[in-house]
């Protein structure tokens, strides 16, 4: 099963899905490896890797280390055009619908389509929506978009809507890398209710119990990226929270 038939699967049976963000430049060798090694023992789904800026250029080493020492699928979560790799599993392919820069809405898009279809990679349309934060993140910043207001859940429920309606197979809510809070979870139930293709939410996941209120709100999905950089050990309580989420379900 390839991997967004798996995520479709996993909607439609009320499975929720964990995967964490392993940003090249962001991560030491040593706890990559840490996480790694959590990951293999634990209720994680896959890996997604990227960033906004790769400065070191240790994409090809991220992803090879990744396939060699796991079995989860690798998937490229792209900053930017040249954010591509034939060894990874599957690609989101962002247009960040909650902006109005057409750099990202289809321009960088044209530049890596012809790359893309050279690689044995299942590309998968991600309508990519950021919703502010207490701060500027990284992501808004390279944009140079705005954010879409937090006290306004009607504006991402109807442009999630519009991005479902466009063709995206996946819609991805983020507060930003490094964000001080998650999306709310206002953001959240207005999108669920908007829409019936696979949620990911991100950014600013730090506690189990703002994980836990995120699937319980219509997430389908949870990105854990920087709580875990910073705190490996961690992601045995995020997974954990999946795993009962899960079981909670089949209970019923």
């Amino acid at each position: 099963m390839n991997f967004y038939k798996k995520i479709l699967q996993n909607k439609t049976d009320g499975i929720k899905s964990l995967s964490v963000l392993i940003d090249p430049d962001g991560i030491k060798e040593n706890d990559l490896g840490l996480i790694v090694d959590l990951v293999n023992a634990h209720d994680v789904d896959f890996y997604l890797v990227g960033g906004s800026l790769l400065l070191d250029d240790k994409l090809d080493q991220t992803i090879q280390f990744l396939k060699k020492s796991s079995d989860k699928p690798v998937v490229l979560f792209p900053g930017n055009e040249i954010q591509l790799h034939q060894d990874a599993d599957a690609i989101l392919f962002l247009s960040l619908i909650s902006g109005r820069n057409p750099e990202y809405l289809i321009a960088k898009h044209v530049i890596a389509a012809p790359r893309l279809r050279t690689m044995d990679i299942e590309v998968v349309p991600t309508g990519y929506m950021l919703i502010h934060s207490q701060k500027p993140s990284s992501a808004s910043y390279i944009s140079g978009t705005v954010p879409l207001p937090v006290d306004k859940p009607e504006i991402a429920a109807a442009t999630a809507l519009a991005g479902k309606y466009l063709g995206q197979r996946l819609i991805y809510l983020e507060g930003g890398s490094g964000a001080t809070r998650p999306v709310s979870t206002n953001s959240i139930k207005a999108v669920r209710s908007a829409i019936d293709i696979p949620m990911i939410v991100g950014g600013g996941i730090k506690t189990t119990e703002q994980m836990h209120s995120i699937y319980q709100n219509g997430a389908d999905i949870q990105v854990i990226g920087t709580a875990v950089e910073r705190r490996p050990e961690t992601l045995r309580e995020f997974a954990k929270v999946k795993t009962e989420i899960n079981q909670q379900f089949s209970q019923i």
